[in-house]
């Protein structure tokens, strides 16, 4: 599971009936430097790529979500699903001691 920032969210016009009920997320990946800085939780944007989430939980703009990559992502599904990445965790604060 990796952490990142919610920094919007797509709209499609059409999409695959297994994904009705849930939307999707533009979401900015954490990096490790952010935290080890203290800056919690990070404010800034990384030079990561952005991706599209799959959520179903309900992550709002702003706000820090816990998702899974790759073939776990499309393990909520009773069918076979064309995901790549899904929010799994609503993440309210985050704990990091930086080593001294």
């Amino acid at each position: 599971m990796r952490l990142g920032k919610v920094i919007g969210r797509v709209t499609f016009s059409q999409s695959v009936p297994a994904f009705e009920g849930g939307r999707w997320l533009i979401v900015n990946p954490y990096t490790r430097d952010q935290f080890q800085s203290g800056d919690n939780p990070p404010e800034a944007m990384t030079a990561e790529p952005s991706l599209v989430v799959y959520d179903s939980l309900g992550g709002d703009v702003g706000q820090t979500i816990g998702f899974i990559e790759g073939r776990e992502a499309a393990s909520p599904f009773a069918e076979r699903t064309p995901i790549d990445a899904i929010n799994v965790a609503l993440v309210d604060s985050v704990y990091h001691q930086p080593k001294n």
